[in-house]
């Protein structure tokens, strides 16, 4: 079979998947709904109950959008760094605009208590939390963007990137060792990361910023394809690296900072998925590297939707717990596998 045939046989039972798991994951929960149902609200705005209505347009259909987004945009972002930094375990959050975001976060939940009423009010709510999340998202990524200006060596821009995550991570420490219990209680749930609690219009912005980050991912497939040969080799092909490393860093900035500002921090989803893309079309070609990994972190971000909720119960684990659960055996056999080619 040539890998062209079998390229398109895995696209296709990757979108059958998708489509399938897409109407699963708006089908099954607390209260199931039939397909047919579903299919029938989707298409023409309305089902047999009003309650199965409200369900579907204002929770599911949101949630399970926001799961492909968000797997879509970490899963691509994860491919960039590890082929950027040529470090398998490279991740979007390796520049620290995760970090960044929690700052912006903790400032508003913890730091309210020492604003006057009506603003830390306003900093509170959903809109506050999100535009302390971009914004802090926004400072970082500005601060990696100055650095990468004036570094040559892309390991001192992940090590910068470190850095700036540990800056953030121990302010955010202090913040919650003054913090009160309700304080700590909220950026927790924050932290643990949601896709349920999107309006429509917030949607559309993620949206925006999810396919605006994903096109310039597009532009830098041919520059990745040559970056495997090593930058000094890609220099000699004529890329122009400086201009590469910019718009590779900028996508994934746009990417992993919308995302986490708008679901939370998410784990793993980053990191393991654009490996399991490669072990499943054996190719180093970010042109069916890039697609794959785009079908595959929509997939597998809506199964670990689907495993957050428990049927038949109202209880709905955090979505970053249960990308950790299964992310992290992932990760460790990786680190194994490593380990035995290299010996």
């Amino acid at each position: 079979m040539t890998s062209h045939k079998r390229n398109f046989i895995l696209f296709s039972v990757l979108s059958i998947a998708l489509v399938v798991l897409f109407f699963a994951n708006i089908s099954f929960g607390s209260i199931a709904i039939p397909f047919q149902e579903v299919f029938k609200s989707l298409t023409t705005g309305q089902a047999s109950k009003s309650t199965w209505e409200y369900i579907l347009i204002h929770y599911r259909l949101p949630k399970a959008i926001t799961a492909v987004l968000v797997g879509m945009g970490l899963s691509v972002s994860g491919l960039l760094m590890q082929t950027l930094f040529r470090n398998p375990l490279a991740g979007p959050y390796v520049l620290g605009l995760s970090s960044g975001a929690s700052l912006g976060v903790a400032f508003v939940i913890l730091g309210t208590a020492f604003m006057p009423a009506g603003i830390g009010d306003l900093f509170r709510s959903s809109y506050g939390i999100i535009l302390a999340s971009t914004t802090g998202s926004a400072m970082v990524l500005l601060a990696v963007l100055v650095v990468s200006h004036r570094l040559r060596d892309t390991m001192a821009i992940l090590i910068v990137g470190l850095m700036f995550g540990s800056f953030t991570s121990a302010v955010v420490g202090t913040l919650t060792y003054f913090s009160t219990a309700e304080q700590l209680q909220k950026f927790t749930f924050w932290s643990m990361g949601t896709l349920g609690n999107l309006s429509w219009t917030s949607i559309g912005v993620l949206s925006v910023a999810v396919l605006a980050g994903l096109g310039i991912s597009l532009l830098s497939i041919k520059p990745l394809n040559a970056l495997l040969l090593g930058e000094n080799y890609a220099r000699s092909l004529g890329l122009n690296f400086k201009k590469t490393r910019f718009l590779i860093i900028l996508a994934t900035s746009i990417l992993a900072g919308s995302i986490t500002a708008y679901a939370g921090p998410i784990a793993f989803i980053g990191l393991a998925v654009p490996h399991i893309a490669k072990l499943i079309f054996q190719t180093s070609n970010h042109l069916v590297l890039y697609w794959s990994t785009l079908l595959l972190g929509a997939t597998i971000m809506l199964v670990c939707d689907l495993a957050s909720q428990l049927p038949g119960l109202d209880l709905i684990l955090p979505i970053n717990a249960v990308t950790s659960l299964l992310g992290a055996p992932i990760v460790i056999w990786l680190l194994v596998r490593k380990k035995k080619m290299m010996g």
